[in-house]
């Protein structure tokens, strides 16, 4: 019998702990490319502490088409002096944490990456932090399956199961007021939902814990190891 299991997200720059959970629950974790460009969303924006503050970092993006895929927009040509900012701040606000040392060389690589296409630029991201953790799932890009793309929401996610041969879907907790567990075994998919628990770990520059911040604070904070962890804190439900 098939156990695996499968996830689908859109994809997002450094994002928080609850991201790279759901990468580890399943089997395979498909990425979204031909998916809308939400402006003030978290595919090119996430935050970190600044004196203690969460603050937002933001990757600069040309402007195009409100309805254009992510795949088909461009990191803006400001982003190069930009970067150099984004990568100073997380130096001046972690460089006394405990494992700075390890983390920033690996964040580094992400952010001077010369990728000019959007997605590619976050899609690296993702995939060296997965690297970086030794998850061992297979990531796939969405518009390399065979299914119909104009398909939306849950109709999509039907087609990706029988893409992929996978019956087990894993869907954020936000999900569980659009889906229906019955409507999906109906349709020969069962559905789960992941809850990130979020628990305390000790935070640099904080008086009191802020949670669902970037991969960056909790790899600063707790190192390789103490991420990998951090990966079991969540609930199926």
């Amino acid at each position: 019998m098939n156990n695996s299991k499968f996830a689908v997200m859109q994809p997002y720059f450094f994002p928080y702990i609850g991201y790279f959970q759901l990468i580890q629950a399943v089997d395979k974790f498909v990425i979204y490319d031909n998916i809308e460009f939400t402006k003030k969303g978290w595919m090119n924006r996430n935050r970190i502490l600044v004196n203690g503050i969460p603050q937002y970092f933001t990757v600069n993006v040309e402007k195009g088409s409100d309805y254009a895929m992510v795949n088909e927009r461009n990191v803006s040509n400001v982003f190069v002096k930009e970067h150099k900012k984004i990568l100073a701040k997380i130096e001046g606000n972690y460089r006394k944490s405990s494992y700075f040392d390890e983390t920033f060389p690996v964040i580094k690589e992400c952010v001077v990456c010369k990728e000019i296409n959007l997605f590619e630029y976050i899609n690296y991201s993702i995939r060296k932090i997965v690297e970086h953790l030794e998850i061992k799932t297979e990531l796939i890009i969405s518009s390399t399956l065979s299914i119909d793309h104009s398909l939306k929401n849950k109709h999509k996610l039907w087609a990706i199961s029988k893409s992929l041969n996978i019956k087990k879907y894993i869907n954020p907790l936000g999900g569980k007021d659009l889906y229906e567990k019955n409507e999906f075994l109906e349709h020969g998919v069962d559905l789960m939902f992941h809850q990130a628990k979020l628990s305390e770990y000790p935070q640099i520059g904080s008086v009191s814990f802020i949670p669902a911040l970037s991969i960056i604070d909790v790899l600063m904070n707790l190192g390789k190891e103490g991420t990998k962890a951090y990966l079991e804190d969540y609930h199926l439900l």
